[in-house]
């Protein structure tokens, strides 16, 4: 996540749709924040080898999953059906999976996602760990993922009564059940063995 534009403005999707295709903003709470460059090789290959596994096996299911970059739009709990001007927060997690058809349109998403997952980089981890994960608990996210590739874990946190609770750690081996999603597991061995050696 790169830095955010301080000119005290807010913005909304709206204003989001104005803007050149060939610049990536989130934003959060109507603040705009810019997309950091191209991540690493091993976020890349991490992000898409837990999508490839996901949507193999959630084919022929109800639950679909997306990869970014995919808007998804988070209206606050008493906007209702609110309009492009309305909305301030928009966010493109790097893995999802949506189950409720209705939250899905040309553009991408509207609505809190069943399952999100952020693999960690430098230039984003705070921003994921404290804002994002913020943004999502609010949204009603049931299950956020972060994936931290040099420490080899992944930290999970279900939403229990709109709330995170204390989150569970688990190494990349073996097989990480999704609790949201029965029966769908990430298998890491394979992708781990792959990956460069963690930098320290």
């Amino acid at each position: 996540m790169g830095l955010a534009l301080r000119d005290h403005h807010r913005y909304t999707y709206a204003d989001c749709l104005t803007w050149p295709e060939n610049v990536r903003y989130e934003l959060i709470d109507g603040e705009a924040f810019l997309m950091a460059p191209a991540p690493a090789l091993d976020h890349q290959d991490i992000a898409g080898e837990i999508y490839r596994q996901v949507a193999n096996q959630l084919d022929g299911k109800p639950c679909r999953p997306f990869i970014a970059p995919v808007d998804v739009r988070l209206p606050r709990h008493d906007q209702g059906n609110a309009g492009d001007d309305a909305i301030d927060t928009v966010v493109q997690p790097n893995v999802l999976v949506v189950c409720d058809p209705a939250k899905t349109d040309r553009r991408g998403i509207c609505g809190a996602p069943d399952w999100v997952v952020e693999v960690l980089s430098p230039a984003t981890a705070a921003h994921d760990q404290i804002v994002k994960r913020r943004i999502y608990e609010r949204a009603g996210v049931a299950e956020y993922w972060l994936v931290h590739p040099q420490d080899r874990t992944v930290t999970i946190y279900a939403l229990i009564d709109g709330q995170y609770g204390r989150p569970e750690i688990f190494e990349l081996k073996g097989e990480t059940p999704i609790g949201v999603l029965p029966d769908v597991v990430i298998a890491w061995d394979a992708l781990v063995a792959r990956l460069p050696k963690p930098e320290y």
